[in-house]
C-alpha cells in the first residue's frame, strides 16, 4: 500500500479539525458560561429584570435548601418534570447573584437526617402510595442573621408564579426587617371602645392578622406627614380627609409609594352620622368615600352613587330570623370567573364576597397602566345608591333589572407615573420643611391597588366567630382574607419585586395536534348521533310490524319482514362503525404525518440548512482568497 503526501496531509487536517473542535468546544463551555439565547414564545426562560435587580442588591449571602425526592418522583413524570424546572431556575438565580445565593440540591431519604431536616426548616412532604413514603418538593432559606423562610411545596398549578414566590423568599431573606404599613381607617376596624353597646370591641380580624404580619402603625385621619419608612399606606374609607391629609398622602404617592385603597358607595360599618335615638333616620345617612381629587390623579374614575348589580352571582340572605332566605343582587359572591388569572394578588383565590360594590374606570387619557383584579359578571347592571339605602326586600331590586353585557371593575391594580392632585401647590396651613420642595409628578411609579368596597373587610362576610372554652376563635368560609393580605404582601415589597409577575405556563399544548382531535371527535359525535337516529327509526318499524301481526296472535314471532329489517339494521350499524373506525384511524395518520413532519425538520432539515450555510460560507470565503491579488 502507497501512502502519499497528499493522503497525510488530508488526514493530519482531519486530525487538526477534530482537535481544534474539542478545543472550541472547551474553551465555549468557559467562555460561554451562562449565555442563553430564550427563542421561547412567551421568553419563558428569561428572568424578569426585577429579578436580576433584586440578586444584584444583596448584601450577605442566602442559603437555599431545595428539597427534591427525585427517585420518590419517578411515579409522577409530570411532578418529576416540574422539579427539573424548578431546580434549573434556582440554579439560574444562584448564577446570577455573583455568589450571594447559595444552592444546596436535596433528595431526602426515609428516615434520613435530611428529612428531619426538611421538616425543621418548614418542607412537609407528601405521602405517597400504600408505603406512605413522602415526596419532598420545597424551597427553604436562611440568612446570615439566623432569619429563615420556606415554600413547603410547590404546586404545580402555580406554575406561573413560581419565579415571583421564589424571588420573594429571597427578597424576604435578604431584608428580614418587617414592613411598616400605615394604616388610616374610618371605620372602627382597631380595638377600642364602641358608645353603642358600652363595651370594648375585638379588632376586625383582617385587622389582626395584618398586625402579626406587618409593622402596623395607625395613622390618624388628621395626619399632615407619612413617616418616609413607610412600606404601604392603607386608606380604608377615606371621608371627609383634611386638605392637609390628602396633600401628604399626594406627596407620599409621587415619591413612589405603594397604596392600598378601600372606597364604597355604601360601608355597612360606617357609624358617622348615626342616631341611636332614631335608627331609622340612620339608614339614610350617606355612608359613601369616594377620594375624587386624589383617584382622578391617580388615573382613577369612581362613581360613589351607584353600585353594581349582578345577578350571576348573587347571594341569599335573610334579612330577619325565620323568613326564607331572598337573592340579594348587590351582595355578591365572586368565583375565580371574577379573578385576575395572572396576578398575584388573586392567584390561588376561591371565593370573596362584596356589598353593595362600586365600580372603577381608567381616566380617559391616564398615562397609567389600569389593570382590573376583580369584575363582575355579563348579567350585571348599575343601580342608584338609593335603591340600597332603605331596602327592607332585596327581591325588589330585580324590578326593572336590565343587564347591559358590561364586566364591571370592582378592584383594580394601577401603576405608572402620575402628576399632583395640587397643581397649585400646598394647601393653605401647609408649611414644608425648610429645604425640602412639593413634587409635582413622580419621582418614582407609583403602585396602586384599589377596591370599590370596604364591607369585604367586615368579618360577617368572610369568617365563622365563635367562643371554645373562653377563647376567641375564627374561621375563614371566604378568602377576603387572602385576597387583602395578597396586596399587602406584594406591595410592601420593592418596585422590582412588585414588578416580577405571573409567567406563562411551561406546559404547552402541541396546538395542532388539539386542533385535528376536536375536529375528529366533531366527525365522530355526528356518527354517533346518525346511529342513534337510526336506531331509533329501526325500533319504531319493528314495533309498527309487530303491531300488525294481528290481534289473534299473542306471541312475540319474528316474520320474515322482521328479519330482513333486523339484517339490514346490522348491516348499516356495520358499515357505519367501519366509518368510525375510519375517522379515527385518519386522525391517527394525520396526527403521525405532522410528527413525521416534525421529525424530518428536526433532524434532517434543520441540520441540512445550516450545513449548507456554512458550507456557502466556506465557498464564500475561499471564493474570495482566490480573486484576492
Amino acid at each position: 500500500m502507497t501512502i502519499t503526501k497528499r493522503s497525510i496531509s488530508g488526514g493530519a487536517l482531519l486530525l487538526a479539525l477534530g482537535l481544534l473542535f474539542i478545543a472550541v468546544t472547551v474553551l465555549a463551555n468557559y467562555a460561554l458560561r451562562g449565555w442563553r439565547l430564550d427563542l421561547t414564545q412567551n421568553r419563558l426562560y428569561t428572568t424578569a429584570p426585577g429579578t436580576d435587580r433584586i440578586l444584584k442588591s444583596i448584601k450577605e449571602p442566602i442559603n437555599l435548601y431545595f428539597f427534591f425526592s427525585e427517585k420518590t418522583a419517578n411515579q409522577l413524570p409530570q411532578l418529576k418534570s416540574y422539579g427539573v424546572r424548578v431546580r434549573e431556575l434556582l440554579e439560574e438565580l444562584a448564577a446570577r447573584s455573583n455568589g450571594k445565593v447559595l444552592l444546596h440540591v436535596i433528595d431526602p431519604q426515609p428516615f434520613s437526617e435530611d428529612e428531619d431536616r426538611a421538616d425543621a426548616l418548614g418542607v412537609e412532604g407528601t405521602p405517597l402510595g400504600p408505603s406512605g413514603t413522602k415526596l419532598y418538593l420545597g424551597l427553604a432559606g436562611t440568612n446570615s442573621t439566623d432569619g429563615h423562610a420556606s415554600i413547603e411545596f410547590f404546586d404545580p398549578n402555580k406554575e406561573q408564579f413560581l419565579e415571583y414566590d421564589v424571588v420573594k423568599l429571597i427578597y424576604q431573606l435578604a431584608n428580614p426587617k418587617k414592613p411598616v404599613i400605615a394604616w388610616l381607617s374610618s371605620l372602627p376596624m382597631g380595638p377600642g371602645f364602641d358608645p353603642q353597646t358600652g363595651q370594648m370591641r375585638q379588632p376586625w380580624v383582617i385587622y389582626s392578622q395584618a398586625e402579626q404580619l406587618f409593622d402596623l402603625r395607625p395613622l390618624a385621619p388628621t395626619a399632615a406627614k407619612i413617616d418616609p419608612d413607610v412600606n404601604v399606606l392603607v386608606l380604608v374609607h377615606p371621608k371627609n380627609l383634611s386638605p392637609a391629609t390628602q396633600f401628604a398622602i399626594d406627596q407620599y404617592a409621587l415619591r413612589g409609594g405603594h397604596i392600598v385603597v378601600f372606597v364604597d358607595p355604601i360601608a355597612e360599618a360606617d357609624q358617622s352620622g348615626t342616631d341611636p335615638q332614631n335608627p331609622m333616620a340612620s339608614m339614610g345617612a350617606d355612608k359613601s368615600s369616594s377620594l375624587p381629587k386624589l383617584l382622578t390623579a391617580w388615573g382613577v374614575q369612581f362613581d360613589p352613587t351607584q353600585v353594581v348589580a349582578d345577578r350571576d352571582h348573587a347571594l341569599s340572605v335573610t334579612l330577619r330570623q325565620g323568613e326564607a332566605p331572598v337573592e340579594h343582587l348587590g351582595i355578591l359572591g365572586l368565583d375565580k370567573g371574577s379573578f385576575a388569572p395572572d396576578d398575584v394578588i388573586t392567584a390561588g383565590l376561591s371565593v370573596v364576597n362584596v356589598a353593595t360594590a362600586g365600580h372603577l374606570e381608567p381616566v380617559k387619557g391616564a398615562h397609567v397602566r389600569f389593570e382590573p383584579l376583580l369584575e363582575s359578571s355579563t348579567d350585571s347592571e348599575l343601580l342608584p345608591v338609593e335603591r340600597f339605602r332603605m331596602l327592607f326586600d332585596p327581591s325588589t331590586l330585580r324590578e326593572g333589572f336590565k343587564p347591559t353585557g358590561v364586566r364591571y371593575t370592582l378592584a383594580a391594580r394601577v401603576s405608572g407615573e402620575v402628576a399632583t392632585a395640587f397643581p397649585a401647590g400646598p394647601p393653605a396651613g401647609v408649611a414644608l420643611p425648610p429645604g425640602q420642595i412639593d413634587l409635582k409628578t413622580s419621582a418614582k411609579p407609583l403602585n396602586l391597588v384599589v377596591f370599590a368596597d370596604t364591607d369585604l373587610l367586615s368579618d360577617y362576610l368572610w369568617v365563622h366567630e365563635q367562643s371554645l372554652f373562653g377563647q376567641h376563635l375564627t374561621q375563614a368560609w371566604a378568602s377576603n382574607g387572602d385576597l387583602v393580605l395578597n396586596a399587602l404582601d406584594n406591595l410592601a415589597g420593592s418596585a422590582d419585586l412588585i414588578s416580577v409577575r405571573g409567567r406563562a405556563s411551561y406546559a404547552r399544548p402541541f396546538e395542532r395536534v388539539v386542533r385535528l382531535q376536536r375536529i375528529a371527535e366533531d366527525r365522530f359525535r355526528d356518527k354517533e348521533q346518525e346511529l342513534e337516529r337510526q336506531l331509533q327509526a329501526t325500533e319504531q318499524k319493528l314495533t309498527q310490524l309487530q303491531s300488525a301481526k294481528g290481534a289473534d296472535s299473542s306471541t312475540l314471532v319474528i316474520t320474515p319482514a322482521q328479519e330482513q329489517e333486523i339484517e339490514h339494521f346490522e348491516r348499516e350499524k356495520l358499515e357505519i362503525r367501519k366509518e368510525l373506525r375510519a375517522v379515527r384511524a385518519g386522525l391517527d395518520a394525520e396526527i403521525h404525518r405532522l410528527g413525521n413532519t416534525l421529525k424530518i425538520l428536526n433532524i434532517i432539515v434543520m441540520p441540512a440548512l445550516f450545513a449548507l450555510l456554512a458550507l456557502g460560507a466556506a465557498a464564500w470565503r475561499r471564493e474570495r482568497r482566490r480573486v484576492r491579488p
